[in-house]
């Protein structure tokens, strides 16, 4: 099955072609001809993944999903969230910055647990010719490390610790993180959804 997903981030459709397997060809943005930036404007992950799997739909005319992913930290009211990418003023998926950030919100306070939340949007054509959305959500809970710990990953991996574990996702790497992940449920999901 060929599916777009809405990405042009080589982690993410590394990721998500390991997850999904050969069953499905997984083509990106550039691989459909779509270099624009694609707005993401929305106040909840639901309507970002929503947003961008839409304009895919509406401007190119293919089957495609996207995600939406947040980071949210308990003890501060759920930050970063919808702004995980962006959590650091006047960056954008500069994850250094973003961690730094972090670590200073939460100074010394013992109360690091967090979530991680992916949202899946998924656009079909169906026999009536129009674009339908199904949407999947997965999450996996832990505690923002005090540190950063590993090089594996990328965004706020280096410091997530999840629930059952004592190692960052940046220290677990690819093959355990993609069976426990966020990620990895919500389009477990997916998966579920389109070979039933």
């Amino acid at each position: 099955m060929k599916i777009v997903f809405a990405t042009n981030n080589k982690n993410k459709l590394k990721e998500i072609r390991e997850i999904l397997g050969p069953d499905f060809e997984i083509l990106s943005l550039s691989d459909i001809g779509c270099h624009e930036e694609i707005p993401e404007t929305g106040d909840t992950i639901e309507a970002n993944a929503r947003q961008k799997a839409s304009y895919i739909a509406d401007h190119y005319d293919h089957d495609c999903f996207a995600d939406d992913t947040g980071l949210e930290v308990f003890s501060l009211n759920g930050e970063p969230g919808v702004h995980s990418a962006r959590y650091a003023e006047g960056t954008d998926h500069d994850s250094e910055a973003n961690m730094a950030k972090l670590l200073r919100r939460l100074g010394d306070s013992d109360n690091r647990d967090a979530r991680f939340r992916t949202c899946i949007s998924l656009m079909q054509k169906g026999p009536d010719g129009q674009y339908h959305e199904v949407q999947f959500e997965g999450e996996v809970r832990g505690r923002i490390a005090r540190e950063k710990h590993g090089t594996e990953g990328f965004g706020y991996d280096p410091l997530f610790v999840p629930e059952g574990y004592d190692k960052s996702f940046a220290e677990l790497g690819e093959d355990v993180k993609n069976q426990i992940s966020h990620r990895a449920r919500a389009v477990a999901k997916l998966a579920a959804y389109l070979k039933g």
